[in-house]
């Protein structure tokens, strides 16, 4: 995510004086949807980090032969699960049976939640020797609420907020041992992917990724400050001009 982002921002126009003045996002549009699927991604990786010894996670797991990827792979006493981060922050989400809806739009999240969990299972079977079961799981980053219908949801679906409480609160099926035994096939980029690649220092995406978070909330905080400013002379001109607007009106009735 953080990648591709920066990648489709390098394209953006630089911004002229006045537009960063007045509080102009510097964010391309064309790179929102990478930028705020990286900063949910970002935080579940931060919820899934306290979960503590005992666990292994990795993060954007490369599946196949192009480029997808699992958001998060988890390993604990409580199972194997994969974790597909969604960032719909303060909206309201419906889940029942196959069905998610965001603000009144479906998504196809839980099809691919299913999807990923059942590739995950298979790899995991083919290089261990044995049936391996994967849990899909959905953490939506802080929804304004959850909403779950009268069918059961194909798929867990977990505020972000609830995730580590929720792993950690799940009955034990694995071993100490079982556990390492899995994480070593899982931290293994052959058991993924096609053609595993090792990756180059993520030090300087990381760097650049929180460069641009900084640029962007900076920008939030100076249009805020100016509708602040317009509201409050507003109301200034109004205060001022409010007796001589009374005087009128007394005037005019006067007359009338």
């Amino acid at each position: 995510m953080i990648r591709e982002c920066l990648a489709v921002q390098q394209t953006a126009a630089p911004l002229g004086s006045l537009a960063r003045l007045l509080g102009r996002s510097p964010l391309d549009p064309a790179a929102r949807t990478w930028y705020h699927g990286a900063l949910g991604e970002i935080e579940v990786a931060r919820v899934l980090s306290q979960l503590g010894a005992g666990w292994t996670v990795l993060h954007a797991v490369p599946v196949g032969s192009g480029r997808k990827d699992i958001d998060h792979i988890v390993i604990g006493p409580a199972g194997m699960f994969t974790v597909s981060t969604r960032n719909h922050a303060d909206r309201r989400v419906f889940v029942a049976g196959s069905t998610f809806v965001v603000g009144g739009q479906k998504h196809d999240h839980l099809r691919v939640a299913l999807h990923e969990a059942e590739r995950a299972s298979q790899l995991l079977s083919g290089v261990t020797g044995r049936p391996v079961t994967v849990t899909p799981l959905i953490v939506v980053v802080n929804p304004a609420s959850i909403t779950v219908g009268r069918k059961r949801p194909t798929v867990t679906v977990l505020a972000s907020n609830r995730l580590r409480r929720w792993l950690l609160a799940r009955p034990s099926v694995l071993s100490a041992r079982a556990v390492v035994h899995f994480s070593m096939f899982a931290e293994e980029p052959t058991t993924w992917h096609t053609q595993p690649f090792v990756t180059d220092d993520n030090g300087p995406h990381l760097h650049a990724f929180e460069e641009l978070r900084r640029q962007v909330d900076s920008a939030k905080t100076r249009s805020v400050i100016w509708l602040l400013g317009v509201v409050a002379a507003f109301i200034l001109t109004f205060d001022l001009l409010l007796p001589g607007i009374l005087d009128l009106l007394a005037g005019l009735v006067r007359l009338i």
